[in-house]
């Protein structure tokens, strides 16, 4: 059974599962989004930059954190109502990363009776524990009841 909304409190912190970025995820990336920018796809334009490698897409990055395992997915989500990210180190192919959640917020729905909206800050780490992404990710939760969507 999903966890419901009035079973979330406010500090409850969750830790997702890792992914290893590759070069097939950075490629496929580009060809769904149309995103070819030298950033991403020009070694040699790359080699001459501060990063001296190509980098990652940040909406990668945070696409993948929406994907990432963790106990958050247990909750009875209902809908994922708004999402902010900060881009405040690159992620190159090679590294793992994984999120650090901790609820910040929670109240009642005020236009759907027995839901509840959480607020949760988000920060993206790489394998070096190293602060990738940070923002903050707004859900509608329900009440784990049968017949609702979970």
């Amino acid at each position: 059974m999903a966890i419901p909304f009035r079973d979330i409190e406010v500090g409850r912190s969750a830790r997702s599962a890792r992914v290893t970025v590759t070069e097939t995820h950075i490629v496929l990336f580009a060809g769904l989004t149309g995103d070819f920018n030298p950033l991403h796809m020009d070694a040699e334009f790359m080699a001459a930059s501060p990063y001296g490698k190509r980098i990652a897409h940040g909406m990668l990055g945070h696409s993948l954190s929406t994907g990432m395992r963790s106990a958050i997915d247990d909750w009875a989500i209902e809908a994922f109502l708004e999402t902010q990210r900060r881009f405040v180190g690159p992620i190159f192919a090679g590294d793992t990363i994984h999120y650090e959640a901790k609820v910040t917020e929670t109240r009642e729905s005020r236009s759907k009776p027995g839901r509840g909206i959480v607020r949760v800050a988000m920060t993206l780490k790489n394998q070096r524990g190293e602060t990738v992404q940070e923002g903050e990710d707004v859900l509608l939760v329900g009440s784990g009841e049968e017949g609702e969507p979970s």
